[in-house]
């Protein structure tokens, strides 16, 4: 690595993801002077959090830090390397860097990239329809993404390896602390032919502001945000904002009026923030309406 790739490793394992202040600052000044300011205490004292952040700096060198993601079997990906999919970069809050696990090659596909998220606690209904999505998206070559989490995420994931595709997992936590521990397998699968991505060092836990953080990565990265299943709250709700303020596409499966898990689907159809769709080749004709499924 360079000394300014180190100096963005530095800054990545020290600042949480999702900040526009800290992500302005490394853009106006790159990576390098950007930590040189924050250890010559050139901003205010009281703002950002520096205190925790100086101390996180010098906490361990960035020698160290390498060899933590190296330990971990993952790679530092930033937005000098040529593979970085730029789609993030339209984020308010870019990512400083990220790390990632898996067959980088992935992300060269990312440009044909479909989330399908939803709730943790899904019907047979739901699985069944996140599973035929996702199918029918490798069926097409189109790479799916999704959170890693129970439910709508696991089983999208599991349907797109079953076809003989290629899914993307964003975690909310570093790859020495998977999350949630009862998809280890399933993560070792995604690995094998996808990728894993994380925006915090191996050693990170997840916690649940992070989960929050990790979802605008998911609605930047795809072409579109399909909800499956989920709640009049949730956090797949908050994924399918942050898709729509990118103006991405934004889809929504509608679910049996008395279900509970459907009340986010109907709540985004009625409030004219979804598409409604109901099988791949509706989606197809909403992110590809140009060219063949």
């Amino acid at each position: 690595m360079n000394p300014e790739q180190l100096a963005r490793l530095q800054l990545f394992a020290s600042i949480e993801g999702g900040s526009a202040f800290w992500s302005y600052e490394i853009e106006q000044h790159g990576a390098s002077e950007t930590l040189d300011r924050l250890l010559a205490n050139h901003y205010d004292e009281g703002d950002h959090a520096l205190g925790n952040i100086r101390a996180r700096i010098l906490a361990k060198s960035a020698i160290e830090r390498v060899q933590e993601i190296v330990q971990a079997g993952a790679q530092l990906i930033t937005p000098d390397d040529i593979d970085w999919p730029i789609q993030l970069n339209e984020l308010p809050a870019p990512p400083i860097a990220l790390i990632i696990k898996g067959d980088r090659e992935v992300l060269t596909e990312s440009a044909r990239s479909l989330a399908i998220v939803g709730t943790r606690n899904p019907t047979p209904y739901g699985n069944r329809i996140a599973g035929d999505l996702a199918a029918g998206a490798v069926d097409r070559e189109w790479l799916v993404v999704s959170g890693g989490a129970y439910g709508i995420d696991s089983m999208a994931h599991q349907a797109t390896l079953l076809a003989g595709g290629r899914t993307v997992a964003f975690l909310a936590g570093g790859f020495e602390h998977n999350y949630p521990a009862g998809n280890e397998r399933l993560f070792n699968e995604i690995a094998e032919t996808g990728l894993l991505v994380s925006e915090v060092m191996p050693s990170v836990r997840a916690e649940p502001f992070r989960f929050l953080t990790r979802n605008r990565l998911i609605a930047a990265l795809s072409k579109g945000t399909i909800v499956v299943e989920a709640a009049y709250r949730s956090g797949s709700l908050r994924t399918a904002r942050e898709a729509a303020e990118l103006m991405r596409l934004v889809m929504a499966v509608p679910g049996p009026i008395t279900s509970p898990t459907s009340e986010g689907c109907h709540r985004l159809i009625s409030e004219r923030s979804a598409e409604l769709v109901t099988s791949i080749s509706e989606v197809m004709e909403l992110v590809n309406p140009l060219g063949s499924e």
